[in-house]
């Protein structure tokens, strides 16, 4: 295992993603300013969250499979990724809404049922009747 095979994983993912961007017009990247106030956020909490656990020996981070590059006691795979997963989950939900929009707006409504299922019943009230009590049974009961 190489030390920067984590570091191409994280680039995979951006590349995995990108069509996202291009394909179904997530247009996370051209909103900057909206991704930059969506990953600071995460980044600085979790980055913090991190420096904690190292800082105590909850974890440790095997030098085999890391650059040797820290900020701090935080490995560079390590911010990498609280950048990368974020933003691949951005323009993943974008896409998504995306896709959802342009499946509603091509099904019109009032459109005809499908055949697969049967007409359901209008349902008909008079103006004059309340419909928040339950119906009277029949039989005459007390009043």
């Amino acid at each position: 295992m190489s030390a920067f095979e984590y570091l191409l994983l994280m680039g995979a993912c951006v590349l995995i993603t990108l069509p996202l961007e291009l394909f179904f017009r997530a247009r996370v990247y051209r909103r900057w300013r909206t991704v930059l106030w969506a990953l600071v956020p995460v980044i600085v909490v979790f980055c913090l969250w991190d420096v904690v656990a190292i800082a105590r020996d909850h974890w440790v981070y095997n030098p085999r499979f890391v650059t040797g590059i820290h900020l701090g006691n935080l490995p560079l795979e390590e911010l990498v990724f609280f950048i990368v997963i974020p933003l691949c989950a951005l323009l993943s939900y974008e896409a998504v809404g995306t896709v959802l929009t342009a499946v509603r707006k091509r099904t019109r409504p009032g459109s005809l049922p499908r055949q697969d299922s049967p007409p359901r019943p209008a349902i008909q009230s008079r103006p004059h009747e309340r419909t928040d009590r339950p119906p009277e049974s029949e039989g005459g009961g007390e009043r």
